[in-house]
């Protein structure tokens, strides 16, 4: 009985990997679970572990070689692999034999393998027939995985990845697949432990809650009618394959013949170099025909036309290797890891001592190396982006249907205003090691300015408000959207009851949901309910911003960056002096529909005067 180890789906966009390493040779015992190879994709290299425990039987796909996701990697099964010494034994007769051995053994193994061509083609489509086939049976008794209710006010969610394939085990609670809804991306736990059955929906499709999503247990139809045509099929099919093993092995032996004949006669290695391209054609079918139009429209390439790898891309941009300037030792110019390990460190190997600069470029010098310290170097995940295009995530595509709606639905203004933020900085300075001691998180400057956000919203409630319809809904408590940035995009959840708390309280929450959030471990409804958001757009080291509003809200407020400068400060006795500053703007976007501009300017003075103000208990 054998496995096969298929490519799996490392991600919701990534539709194809490539085989950088094989950590185990044809013949290996493996454990399950253990590293079998390393994938490399253009989001992450990982290692691949064997499904089952046995021999690695046979190895389909080379290193180098991209194909995609639910491609046959491997063959694992009971028993000793054939065919692994004969050819050993081919190698080692291959390198006696000389040139005249080399050309037959050629001849021989190309016919062999246009003789064998068509069966390999008509095999290759029985396994997409059969699983084809039995994907489409019934399936008796068993427990349905339904579409949870994720949410007060979420009815669907879209099926993102699954975490598990038909035909695998799985224990209660454990993660089987990823949902995605408009509001949060979460993974499905497996209610009740047993044997994947039955997958009813498929990645990227959208059902409502409630639907089935799959079957735990139980039997598929015709699965125990056709079991003893299964296992003579599947003894047929592995001894095929094995046997293209061997003739891919009599190349290997024939090649390494051939390159140790160009030495001693170099005027027949041209004739020696065509046989793989005549031999290419017996060994592609039709099933790898997609694959490698697919691997032909998403390949890299660098400069020079040469096929590089995610990994070696990284590995050369962590290095700052120019891939033009290297010349591959792969099949057919392939630049390996290797070679890029290599440049690496011939490049690192200390340098001849150059001439002594003259007077005019020691001045220029440092004119000269200024500039590439300021420019921003690009990451291995920002180069792979470079020239590619990726279908937007459900989440991604979520915001960008809900900031073009909430432009399309309010009149939106900004206000912005300038505050002196010294003396809470002198306060959090005071006290943010207790606090930390105290507490258990940092004390920044957010939870100050919610607080007086907050009591602002009570002297205003016009801005904490929403619209529905043609009434104004005038909100009873303060309930604040904190916008977080994470990978997957922009989130916002809610801190509810926010003008119930004191400053320690907000900043428990703040840091509590932001941490979920960053993790996906936010439910749906801690990111539904606000009534206001505030935005750190200074985070980044943003001065100003205009944010948009989070419908059906009305307003909402962005914190800039705070800086260091030079103001004209009042004392009590009216007299002016220049002193230097802790200033921040805040930036004030709101519904014109609601609320007016005299509104804004009333409540962002507020605001500004309490924070100038400093008194708060920390």
């Amino acid at each position: 009985m054998s496995d096969r180890v298929t490519m799996p789906a490392l991600g919701e966009s990534v539709t194809e990997g490539t085989v950088t390493r094989w950590l185990k040779n044809v013949g290996d015992t493996v454990a399950v679970d253990e590293p079998l190879l390393e994938v490399s994709t253009d989001k992450v290299d990982t290692e691949i572990p064997s499904p089952v425990a046995g021999t690695l039987q046979e190895i389909l796909v080379e290193e180098d070689e991209t194909v995609p996701v639910g491609a046959d990697l491997a063959v694992v099964g009971d028993g000793e692999a054939s065919g692994g010494s004969d050819s050993s034994d081919d190698s080692a007769e291959a390198e006696d034999k000389g040139e005249e051995k080399t050309e037959e053994a050629a001849e021989e193994t190309s016919s062999e393998k246009e003789s064998k061509s068509s069966d390999d083609e008509q095999k290759s489509e029985e396994p997409k027939q059969e699983a084809a086939s039995s994907g489409g049976g019934e399936v008796s008794g068993g427990e349905k995985v339904t579409m949870p209710a994720l949410g007060e006010s979420v009815t669907e969610g879209t099926i993102t990845r699954w975490l598990k394939a038909e035909g695998d085990d799985v224990a209660v609670d454990e993660p089987l697949l990823e949902v995605s809804t408009d509001k949060v991306d979460t993974e499905v736990p497996s209610p009740v432990a047993g044997k994947l059955t039955k997958i009813l929906v498929s990645e990227d499709e959208t059902v409502p809650v409630g639907a089935d999503l799959a079957v735990i247990g139980g039997e598929a139809g015709g699965s125990s009618s056709g079991s003893s045509d299964d296992s003579a099929e599947s003894e047929e099919k592995a001894e095929q394959p094995q046997e293209s093993v061997d003739s891919e092995k009599q190349d290997e032996a024939v090649e390494a013949a051939e390159n140790k004949s160009e030495t001693s006669e170099p005027e027949k290695a041209p004739e020696a170099k065509e046989e793989p391209k005549q031999e290419a054609p017996a060994k592609e079918s039709s099933s790898s025909d997609q694959g490698d139009k697919q691997q032909e429209a998403s390949t890299k390439v660098d400069n020079s036309g040469t096929y590089v790898t995610p990994l070696v891309r990284k590995i050369a941009a962590e290095n700052n290797i120019d891939l033009s300037s290297i010349k591959g030792t792969g099949v057919g110019g392939r630049i390996r890891k290797q070679d890029v390990l290599d440049a690496a460190k011939a490049a690192s190997a200390p340098k001849e001592e150059a001439p002594a600069p003259t007077q005019e470029s020691a001045a220029a010098a440092p004119a000269a190396s200024a500039t590439p310290q300021a420019a921003p170097q690009a990451s291995a995940e920002a180069q792979a982006k470079r020239g590619t295009t990726e279908k937007m995530s459900r989440l991604r595509k979520v915001i960008a249907q809900r900031m073009v709606e909430s432009l399309a639905t309010s009149a939106q203004l900004t206000a912005v205003v300038e505050v002196d933020m010294t003396k809470v900085a002198a306060t959090r300075a005071r006290n943010k090691e207790n606090f930390k001691s105290r507490e258990g998180v940092n004390l920044s400057y957010l939870p100050f300015i919610t607080t007086a956000v907050v009591e602002a919203l009570k002297a205003f409630p016009q801005v904490n408000s929403s619209v529905d319809g043609e009434n104004i809904v005038y909100h009873n408590a303060e309930h604040i959207g904190i916008a977080v940035d994470t990978p997957r995009g922009l989130l916002v959840p809610v801190v509810k009851d926010a003008g119930d708390l004191s400053i320690a309280g907000i900043a428990k929450k703040i840091a509590d949901l932001a941490a979920r959030t960053r993790d996906n471990k936010v439910t749906p409804d801690e990111l539904g309910g606000g009534t206001f958001t505030i935005s750190n757009i200074g985070s980044n080291g943003s001065l100003l911003d205009t944010p948009i509003i989070n419908q059906p809200q009305v307003a909402i407020l962005g914190t800039g960056a705070m800086t260091k400068r030079p103001v004209v400060v009042t004392d009590e006795f009216g007299n002016d002096s220049i002193a230097v500053r802790q200033m921040m703007y805040l930036v004030l976007t709101y519904d014109h529909r609601v609320v007016d501009g005299a509104d804004a300017g009333r409540f962002l003075s507020a605001v500004k005067a309490r924070l100038e103000e400093g008194a708060f208990e920390v």
